[in-house]
């Protein structure tokens, strides 16, 4: 058979509109919209056989249903959906009604689809040129600002605004604040345990006040309108430590924004601003959500600095041969403190560095550690859960009374990428 026998073969099924005729052939040339391939082809038959033409009824078509009639209606809706987003970039998506795809399936199956287009490509195509038109944005199929979702059987349009993210480093420059929102795990949140107010949270439903994250957040929400955001760093320091030097990096992640296109040197401003001293942010900048998994899984060696009280007095002497015995492959377990959160396995960790200068019943001792390392473990050795310890080495108990990350060292392929 040759094309226009194919044509004909079609024809023969009943009523088509010329968008589903023409998107039988739509591999059969170029440059042609399948409305206009099907007119073509519809017009050529009728010259072929010198009968009169005799243009279709798009609602009659019954591979569609008249759908194909409804691009201009449905970008509209979409449009009109979709305003007041700030969005570059988008993707349109179809769910066909399950008629339609019955009737394409067995249409299919009697005439092959060698050089077919779907329904839903095809709509896809003619309404995202349309929206396309409508809101001054371009198609994107790897990571779109937005995806629209055009929902034939329930006459419905869906709107997915996909989240923006911003890359920093924090530090925290007080003491008693979690890096995120700490709800209390013996009421749920509630603060309210069998009637009265739970005693571990003293009825706050919080195990800590503050958190970097609910001091950061507000100044995101406002510089982008969005609903929520959510906070990823590279990994934690304990609630009583301060992150000092460049800071821990990290990444907030603003659900649904209605601006996209932020001041970022304006919203770190305002971020360190509202944080009033507590927290401050550094090097922001505009990032894909691929930085969130490289941040969430960074292999980082981290510094610290630690003041330590001794259960007796030690020479200067003493602490340097124990903090040398402490250089090399250590086994945590656990640690007792955070087994609520954390499975109760042994982990081996490295210490690359360990020195300090003694006073006394007290220390102050730097360390550089293998991310993951418990520090204050270290120091005490957690009832023996952690072999090789200070209070080991030194034959005294060790407590960790304050404690300062010095800085958070990241790969370098890491730094490059978050740019």
């Amino acid at each position: 058979m040759d094309l226009l026998d194919d044509v004909r073969a079609v024809l023969s099924e009943g009523d088509i509109c010329d968008g589903c005729l023409g998107r039988r052939f739509a591999e059969r040339s170029y440059g042609l919209t399948s409305l206009e391939r099907g007119n073509a082809l519809r017009v050529a038959v009728a010259m072929e056989d010198d009968e009169a033409y005799d243009p279709p009824s798009s609602d009659d078509c019954w591979v569609c249903d008249g759908d194909f009639a409804s691009f201009d209606d449905w970008a509209e809706r979409a449009a009109s959906a979709a305003e007041g987003y700030d969005f570059e970039t988008f993707l349109v998506g179809t769910r066909v009604p399950p008629l339609v795809e019955e009737n394409e399936r067995l249409l299919d199956e009697i005439h092959g689809d060698d050089y077919a287009a779907s329904f839903s490509s095809e709509f896809n195509r003619e309404v995202g040129k349309r929206f396309g038109e409508r809101v001054g944005a371009s198609v994107e199929f790897e990571r779109p600002d937005v995806t629209v979702t055009l929902d034939l059987s329930r006459d419905d349009v869906e709107v997915d605004v996909h989240s923006v993210y911003f890359y920093g480093r924090y530090r925290k420059l007080e003491r008693g604040i979690a890096q995120t929102e700490w709800g209390c795990y013996d009421c749920d949140g509630t603060g309210t345990r069998g009637g009265d107010d739970c005693e571990t949270c003293d009825g706050s439903g919080y195990i800590v006040d503050e958190s970097v994250e609910e001091l950061l957040l507000p100044a995101f929400l406002e510089a982008t309108d969005g609903s929520d955001a959510v906070f990823h760093g590279a990994g934690r320091e304990d609630v009583d430590a301060l992150m000092l030097g460049d800071g821990r990096p990290f990444v907030m992640e603003v659900e649904k924004p209605r601006r996209r296109d932020v001041d970022v040197e304006a919203l770190q401003s305002d971020a360190n601003e509202r944080a009033e001293g507590k927290v401050e942010v550094r090097e922001l900048r505009r990032v894909d959500r691929d930085t969130v998994e490289r941040v969430k899984s960074l292999d980082a060696s981290k510094r610290y600095r630690a003041l330590v009280s001794l259960g007796d007095d030690v020479s200067q002497d003493e602490l340097d041969a124990a903090l040398d015995a402490l250089v090399g492959t250590v086994e945590q377990r656990t640690p007792s403190r955070v087994d609520r959160r954390r499975a109760d396995k042994v982990r081996e960790r490295e210490v690359y560095e360990a020195t300090g200068e003694a006073d006394g019943d007290e220390a102050t001792v730097e360390l550089h550690t293998e991310g993951g390392l418990y520090v204050k473990e270290l120091v005490s050795g957690d009832e023996g859960r952690t072999k090789r310890s200070l209070a080991d080495e030194l034959g005294v108990e060790a407590t960790v009374e304050e404690l300062d990350v010095l800085s958070v060292e990241a790969e370098e392929d890491f730094v490059e990428a978050a740019r």
